[in-house]
């Protein structure tokens, strides 16, 4: 008979969220499948698991991939977890999940640690519906793409970033969103573990205060709203404005701040207003 290929959660941050069925799946299989092995031996040695760790990461995924089949067609049960939280969730792991259902292995996920629901939880925005967009892109124009992609999506958005990028993917965000509710959620189940919660605007501000921004990151932002993006409070706020010869530099800001608008949404408004 085939083994089994587990699925496991490990903590993102304090090493006692790691559940008792965890434990002894890890400390049972044959083999567990690590992102980083020195990363998951500092894990095991606080749970005394002796479990042998090999190494499987983003380059070395397609020969891993064929090496764990055939353990796993041999019989052996074998666990895969990656740094922290639940595999497959922005990190390695989905080839060897879909080679072992396609040769008919049994899989099973063992639920515990997620940063997305962690933060999520805690934000204080609404947590459905919600879409996980994984780690932001590296340059300002990629990220300010995926930006744009969901700009219109009215569910709660949640991304990681890193922290030295973290006030430029905040201004990227104000610039496309408009200026909406967001929390930062930063080390989480750590000991200096913070939520910060506030505007877009307000939360740059902080961080720049800071100076240097350190300590793993969360990304929580407020959904948009819908397809039309502008609201009947926005429509008459801007024709009444406009009516009254205010400049169209000034009802667009007036726009970004007030009601939330993206750069984009609040142009396109002052651009109709004044045609008609």
């Amino acid at each position: 008979m085939s083994g089994t290929l587990y699925l496991v959660a490990v903590p993102i941050g304090n090493p006692e969220d790691l559940t008792l069925r965890a434990r002894e799946t890890l400390r049972s299989v044959a083999a567990v499948a690590a992102e980083d092995t020195r990363h998951f031996a500092t894990l095991a040695r606080h749970h005394a698991i002796q479990t042998r760790a090999v190494s499987y990461h983003d380059h070395n995924e397609e020969s891993r991939t064929r090496e764990l089949l055939e353990r796993l067609h041999a019989g052996d049960d074998v666990a895969l977890v990656s740094d922290a939280g639940t595999p497959l969730v922005s990190d390695p792991g989905y080839r060897l999940v879909r080679a072992a259902i396609d040769a008919g292995i049994i899989v099973t996920s063992l639920p515990g640690a997620s940063a997305v629901t962690t933060a999520l939880a805690a934000a204080g925005l609404p947590p459905q519906p919600f879409r996980f967009i994984g780690f932001l892109p590296r340059t300002a124009a990629a990220r300010r793409a995926t930006f744009e992609a969901v700009a219109r999506d009215e569910a709660t958005l949640v991304a990681f970033e890193a922290p030295r990028r973290l006030t430029d993917a905040l201004r990227d965000a104000l610039d496309v969103f408009g200026d909406r509710p967001a929390c930062l959620a930063r080390n989480l189940t750590k000991p200096h573990e913070r939520y910060q919660r506030g505007s877009l605007t307000e939360l740059i501000a902080e961080l720049e205060k800071e100076g240097e921004v350190r300590g793993e990151c969360t990304l929580v932002i407020g959904g948009g709203r819908g397809r039309s993006g502008v609201s009947q409070d926005a429509e008459a706020d801007a024709a009444l404005l406009l009516n009254a010869d205010a400049p169209a530099r000034a009802v667009q800001e007036l726009l970004m701040q007030r009601h939330g608008l993206s750069k984009r949404d609040a142009y396109a408004l002052v651009l109709r207003i004044r045609d008609r």
